[in-house]
């Protein structure tokens, strides 16, 4: 699927499982939410460029790398929270803004409740992080508004993607990669994500 980048890879598999089993306790969560943030990040920066420098070794001088633009980490809230502890331990001189969205329940639609963005958004690599992608609304409408302040350079990072959101984002957003370490099979009518694994909320933060 064009710009869609799905992590086929065991140790993520194994990881998704712990996360979709209902006896996981929250602690076990945490810990594989975390993990799997790492290895998001990990793919969502496959192209960062990277500046040469010098670096003295004990032996003498070589050329080493460092990033040649900022990294944004955005959250959408609350949910995605529960990636950017991993996201951060693998690029820890990443900044995090956050941004709260809520469906109004007479129009059904995104209304911003929170925003704080890092300054110098236009350049930056900026990563909006929600682990469940399902309808997109919350998505799309975070991405348009990143780009009304400034970003130019977005990926959207997810843990679980729904067809209907991925369909979404990309029909809004077609300059946006998707990079997600499941698509599962469809929404319920609830739209909770099918298997998926439930409020990934209320189970990082124990609100069951």
């Amino acid at each position: 699927m064009e710009n869609v980048i799905e992590i086929d890879h065991p140790v993520v598999k194994r990881y998704l499982t712990i996360l979709r089993d209902r006896s996981t306790d929250t602690a076990a969560f945490r810990r594989a939410m975390g993990t799997i943030g790492t290895v998001l990040a990990y793919q969502a920066l496959t192209d960062l460029p990277l500046d040469e420098c010098d670096v003295e070794t004990p032996i003498k001088t070589t050329k080493g790398h460092k990033p040649g633009a900022e990294v944004f980490v955005i959250p959408i809230l609350r949910a995605g929270l529960s990636l950017v502890d991993g996201i951060i331990s693998f690029m820890p001189d990443a900044k995090v803004g956050h941004i709260g969205v809520y469906r109004d329940e007479k129009t059904h639609e995104p209304v911003n409740y929170y925003h704080n963005f890092p300054g110098g958004l236009k350049g930056a690599y900026t990563l909006v992080v929600d682990p469940m992608l399902a309808t997109g609304g919350t998505g799309s409408h975070a991405v348009k508004f990143l780009k009304e302040n400034g970003a130019d350079n977005i990926r959207f990072v997810s843990l679980i993607s729904a067809p209907e959101g991925i369909k979404r984002l990309r029909d809004d957003h077609p300059d946006v990669p998707i990079i997600t370490a499941a698509i599962d099979e469809k929404l319920n009518d609830d739209a909770f994500i099918v298997p998926g694994l439930g409020d990934a909320g209320d189970r990082y933060f124990g609100t069951l």
